[in-house]
């Protein structure tokens, strides 16, 4: 393959990937860090792509899986503790700030209740864009467990999400109109 077979290949997938991890990690920069890790791979191993062992796809969505479990071999175990003057101010919430585009935090934190198989099979789904056939194929699974993953993943986010309970109060009933007298005009 060409350097200009690249350049198309990527236009065509970065989104995909990076909705991948984004979906996977929940934070815009990780997610970003990780697309730009899986395309550096991905063209330093450009010439040894082989079309005909599976389609484009699904050797960079290999690439990013690797590169996700990497991530996550490296993070097990005891993380240090930073004190109040490491932290970045900026990496601080602020209400007034536009929020970032990514997951919506009560979506990410049911997603975050599922067990991992399912969090990935759901980010291969809705984050990659990827087929049933194409995740059965990339992870190994038959078609019919990928659909039963997926199904009972979306049951489970339903009734994680509406038994959120609600910031606002339920609706007080209606109150009666009172027939006050009009308001006298005053010339």
């Amino acid at each position: 393959m060409h350097g200009g077979d690249f350049e198309q290949a990527y236009e065509e997938h970065v989104g995909r990937i990076y909705a991948f991890f984004a979906y996977q990690l929940g934070s815009p920069a990780d997610a970003e860090d990780l697309t730009q890790q899986t395309f550096e791979r991905a063209l330093r191993s450009w010439e040894r792509f082989d079309a005909a062992r599976g389609p484009l796809v699904a050797w960079l969505f290999t690439i990013a899986r690797n590169l996700l479990t990497d991530r996550y071999r490296g993070t097990r175990g005891l993380q240090r503790q930073v004190t109040l003057e490491e932290v970045d101010p900026g990496a601080l919430p602020i209400e007034d700030r536009p929020r970032e585009p990514g997951l919506d935090p009560e979506l990410a934190r049911a997603i975050s209740g599922l067990q991992h198989r399912d969090q990935e099979i759901l980010a291969l789904r809705y984050g990659g864009d990827l087929t049933g056939p194409e995740i059965a194929s990339l992870t190994g699974l038959s078609l019919a467990n990928v659909q039963q993953i997926l199904s009972r993943s979306l049951r489970e986010l339903r009734r994680a999400l509406e038994s959120k309970p609600t910031a606002t109060p339920p609706a007080s009933r209606p109150r009666p109109v009172s027939a006050s007298p009009a308001p006298r005009r005053i010339d």
